[in-house]
């Protein structure tokens, strides 16, 4: 056994005895109470879900394994000189609540380059498709095409113990992870540059050859790409492509079909897509003003023209934060270390400083403050990876570290079938007349 899965499997086993000890004597002990607005509402805030790997405070933000960003780019190991966490580190505590030393860390990117093999069906079946699909369409089809190489499936069809699931989804995602970024880098070269793919560098570390198969080797670019994947990986289980996950998974479908679902909800312009429609909003903002160095002036009108319209200002407001988005203040201070000079990035900073403002005069909006997508398309622009319908992809590979180590706890916990009880309108009147 691998010394990430005796670890894991150390842990998991503890904390499952103690779950089954607090069902036993605490399970009728009620939690939440919901109300008819959360019910109607999409079941915003009820509490309803295990999710060990992080957690979402609405003033401090995210934390993983009860560390927050700026401790993890303090703690989490580094590429030799490098300033940015290398996200195999994150990995490691979502799954075992342990900073990596550099040796785990060194362990686990090669383990991942060791696994990082696609069957030769899964490019053929991207190449099936119109060059001009939506990358994210072509990145949830071919992970369903690699759900061929599924351990569990396989294991499952001839019969396995229930306690050996959390073994096999351990294995599903170790190659799935590892996987993931030459298969995006596949759909952006075979996407952008006329099928002119680039071979991994097995040498480099996850994020690092990702960036190079891309066909970025400027070592800041490597840098913000594996400071992309570690503050993108997990924003606990609520959200609309964990929660998929953890649902899809919950039917015991392996980790191929379940993270398809996820990414499909990621794809969807209220979840992962809004990166890719701020950087759009900007782009069609310095067309109109003729400008890439507007005023703040033009920039506050262009801003109360989007609402006076009855759009939004993407990359603003959040369900559950109420400051800055932790994220985001991780990738301004990239830019100020390494780009401040570059127009866009001004422009996010202009907008950083107006829209929370305008937003906050309104008085509806809980939270006019940015969320991590009003930043990240920027930095990419500068360094050359202007493709914005791409970027959803990108953040598709960094979930899949959180989700993963999600679906691999549910698997270690056993957790069950996850089926809430719906009611119909009719229901909820007679209850409201009644009470």
């Amino acid at each position: 056994m691998d010394p990430l899965k005796e670890k894991f499997y150390q842990k998991s086993a503890a904390l499952k005895a103690e779950i089954k000890s607090i069902l036993k004597d605490h399970g009728d002990k009620k939690v939440d109470e919901v109300t008819i607005e959360q019910l109607i509402g999409g079941m915003r805030s009820v509490r309803s879900m295990i999710w060990d790997t992080s957690s979402l405070d609405p003033e401090e933000g995210i934390r993983f394994r009860g560390y927050n960003i700026p401790q993890l780019r303090d703690l989490l190991p580094r590429v030799p000189n490098g300033k940015e966490p290398l996200p195999e580190g994150l990995f490691w505590l979502m799954m075992v609540g342990e900073i990596p030393t550099i040796e785990e860390v060194n362990w686990l990117s090669s383990e991942w380059a060791k696994r990082s093999d696609i069957p030769s069906h899964v490019f053929d079946t991207l190449e099936a498709l119109p060059k001009d699909t939506h990358p994210m369409t072509q990145f949830s089809i071919a992970v369903l095409a690699m759900q061929s190489e599924s351990i569990f499936a396989q294991q499952y069809e001839d019969g396995m113990s229930k306690n050996d699931y959390w073994d096999v989804m351990y294995e599903d995602s170790m190659n799935l992870i590892a996987k993931l970024p030459r298969v995006a880098a596949y759909i952006y070269r075979r996407s952008f540059h006329d099928g002119a793919h680039i071979a991994p560098k097995s040498e480099l570390d996850w994020g690092g050859n990702f960036a190079h198969m891309l066909g970025f080797d400027n070592p800041d670019f490597l840098a913000l790409m594996r400071l992309y994947l570690t503050i993108h990986a997990d924003h606990e289980g609520g959200n609309a492509s964990a929660h998929t996950m953890h649902l899809v998974g919950s039917t015991l479908s392996d980790v191929y079909y379940s993270f398809s679902g996820s990414m499909n909800a990621l794809a969807g312009p209220l979840h992962g897509l809004a990166n890719q429609e701020v950087i759009k909003w900007i782009f069609e903002m310095v067309e109109e003003l003729g400008t890439n160095n507007p005023s703040k002036d033009q920039i506050r009108k262009y801003i109360n023209d989007t609402l006076a319209e009855g759009k939004v200002v993407p990359g603003y407001g959040h369900a559950v934060l109420r400051q800055p988005d932790p994220r985001f203040i991780a990738q301004k201070r990239f830019a100020e270390e390494n780009i401040k000079d570059d127009p866009t990035v001004q422009i996010v900073w202009d907008l950083f400083e107006l829209v929370p403002e305008i937003l906050g005069a309104l008085g509806k909006v809980k939270n006019p403050w940015p969320n991590v997508d009003a930043h990240s398309g920027a930095l990419l622009v500068h360094y050359g990876l202007t493709e914005y319908n791409y970027y959803t992809v990108l953040f598709g590979v960094s979930r899949a570290l959180g989700v993963c180590a999600g679906l691999c706890w549910d698997r270690a916990l056993g957790l069950p079938l996850e089926r809430p009880k719906s009611i119909t309108t009719d229901w909820l009147k007679k209850y409201i007349a009644n009470n």
